[in-house]
């Protein structure tokens, strides 16, 4: 886990220059073929975490289930989800923009400052500053990798008895080599982004 201090240097600058209600932010499921993509946000109200708060791609299944209670438990949390269909009609990066400002909105209380994983222009009432692998350098923002990875893979899990024929419940909807082979099998189902090239080459 990164360092205390310094995963949490951006949120003691920020509370230095007197933001109190700093929400990080990050998303999770850009990349796979099918379903959502789900963002987080985080205010935090403790920074004393018993679990391992960091990038959730960095954790284990079971390190971020209890992470995410925790964080439950500690913090102010909005969720925002955008589906596939969205996707396909606007692109995946103005999807995750979309997710991500509805993060923000669905918090109990609206920041003051925003801090968001990676290059995203968001149109929020605060200031916002991106961070570039910030879910590696941000205690706040490592928190919403976590609330979005964790919801989304549920999300997938319930997918995954609908349709068990793909194996969601494995790859999560990513581009492994089996879900290129059920594609290819089965074609797509209703939650697959068909606007993705594997999704496409399956209708062929």
């Amino acid at each position: 886990m990164p360092k205390g201090r310094q995963i949490l240097r951006f949120e003691r600058n920020l509370r230095s220059s007197g933001h109190r209600l700093i929400a990080g932010v990050d998303e999770a499921g850009r990349g796979p073929l099918a379903g959502p993509v789900v963002a987080g946000a985080v205010i935090l109200k403790k920074f004393d975490f018993t679990c391992e708060i960091n990038d959730s791609k960095q954790l284990s299944k079971k390190k971020r289930e209890l992470a995410y209670e925790e964080i439950l438990e500690k913090s102010i949390v909005g969720v925002g989800i955008v589906g596939e269909k969205t996707i396909d009609e606007i692109n995946i990066y103005r999807a995750t923009l979309k997710a991500m400002e509805m993060a923000i909105a669905n918090l109990d209380i609206p920041p003051d400052y925003v801090i968001v994983d990676g290059r995203m222009k968001l149109v929020t009432k605060c200031p916002v500053k991106c961070i570039i692998k910030g879910d590696c350098k941000s205690m706040s923002i490592a928190a919403a990798s976590i609330i979005a990875k964790v919801t989304r893979d549920s999300l997938m899990l319930k997918y995954d008895r609908e349709y068990p024929q793909y194996g969601f419940a494995r790859h999560r909807s990513y581009g492994t080599r089996l879900h290129k082979e059920t594609l290819k099998k089965f074609g797509p189902s209703p939650i697959h982004r068909y606007s993705y090239q594997p999704v496409k080459d399956s209708l062929v």
